[in-house]
C-alpha cells in the first residue's frame, strides 16, 4: 500500500516560447505508516510535485508520467486522486494562517468541512487530538498564534480520514519546539497507518525530530538522491545534497557554491554545477 510517482514531468507554458520546468522525470514512493521527507532550496519544484498528486497545479499544465496510491486491492489513479482531495488525499499548507477563510471563526468552518466530508467527526475532537484548546474554535484565524494555525491546518486535513497527507512547507515560520509538534503530529499520522509526503527546507528540524524514513532530495525540478534519512542527512552521495547540508547555520553557514538555476526554459539536461 503506497504512494508511487514515475516518471511524473511538470511543463508550465507561460507563453512567447518560456516554459516552465517545474518536475522532470520524477520518481517517488512512500510505503504506509511512513514520512517521506523531500527537501531543497526553494524554487527547486517541490510544491509542484506536490501539488500534481492533490490536483491543485496552475491551468494549462502539462503532466507525464503517472501517479498512483494503492489502498487494499485498489490503485487510485492520479484522475481519482483528484476527485478524492480533502478525503483520501488532505494537504496541509504552507502559511496555514491564510489558508482559512479570515471572515469566519475556526469551528464553524472546520464543522462546514465535516459535513462535507460526510465524516461524522466532532470539531472538538479534532482540536483535542492535535494538541488544541477546545475554546480555539470560537476564534478567527487572525487571533491564534502560527503554531496554533498550523496545529489546525492538520485537524482539517484529519477531517476526512485521508489514507495520504501532503505537508507542504507545515514548519515554515515556526519556532523550534512548535516545528516539532507539528511533525510529531504528521508521525502519529503515520504510525496509524497512513502516509505523508513532508515538503520541506527545515533540513535542522527534520534531522533532530527524525520523523522521516526516507529522504527525497530535489534540484532544479529534478530529484537527485532518494535514500534512508539517516543516510542521507550524514552521509549524502550526491554534490549538491553534501554542499546543501553544509550550508546549514550549525556547519558554519557555507553559501552553496552554484546559483539556482531558474526553471523557465532549463535545458532537459542540465546538472548541478553548470553555470
Amino acid at each position: 500500500m503506497t504512494l508511487r510517482l514515475s516518471g511524473v514531468t511538470v511543463r508550465v507554458p507561460l507563453g512567447a516560447a518560456r516554459v516552465v520546468h517545474a518536475v522532470t522525470a520524477a520518481d517517488l514512493e512512500v510505503p504506509t505508516g511512513t514520512v517521506h521527507g523531500l527537501i531543497g532550496e526553494s524554487g527547486s519544484g517541490k510544491s509542484m510535485l506536490g501539488a500534481t498528486i492533490t490536483g491543485l497545479l496552475p491551468a494549462g499544465a502539462e503532466v507525464r508520467g503517472s501517479v498512483t496510491l494503492e489502498l487494499g486491492d485498489r490503485t487510485w489513479s492520479a484522475w481519482e486522486l483528484r476527485r478524492a482531495r480533502g478525503r483520501t488525499v488532505a494537504l496541509v499548507p504552507q502559511s496555514a494562517m491564510t489558508w482559512f477563510t479570515p471572515v469566519r471563526r475556526l469551528g464553524p468552518q472546520l464543522a462546514e468541512a465535516i459535513r462535507h466530508l460526510g465524516t461524522g467527526h466532532d470539531p472538538v475532537e479534532l482540536f483535542t487530538r492535535v494538541g488544541l484548546e477546545t475554546d480555539g474554535l470560537q476564534r478567527y484565524p487572525l487571533e491564534v498564534s502560527g503554531g496554533m494555525a498550523q496545529r489546525a491546518a492538520v485537524a482539517f486535513a484529519l477531517a476526512g480520514d485521508p489514507a495520504l497527507i501532503i505537508a507542504d512547507e507545515p514548519t515554515s515560520a515556526l519556532d523550534a519546539p512548535r516545528a516539532a509538534a507539528i511533525l510529531e503530529l504528521l508521525s502519529e499520522f503515520a504510525q496509524d497507518g497512513g502516509r505523508v509526503l513532508l515538503i520541506t527546507h527545515d533540513l535542522t528540524a527534520l534531522r533532530e525530530s527524525g520523523v522521516c524514513a526516507d529522504i527525497s532530495v530535489m534540484y532544479a525540478s529534478r530529484i537527485v538522491e532518494t535514500g534512508d534519512a539517516a543516510q542521507v542527512l550524514t552521509a549524502p552521495l550526491h554534490p549538491y545534497t553534501r554542499d546543501l547540508l553544509a550550508a546549514l547555520p550549525e556547519n558554519g553557514l557555507n553559501p552553496l557554491p552554484y546559483q539556482t538555476p531558474e526553471l523557465v526554459n532549463l535545458p532537459d539536461d542540465f546538472t548541478y554545477g553548470e553555470p
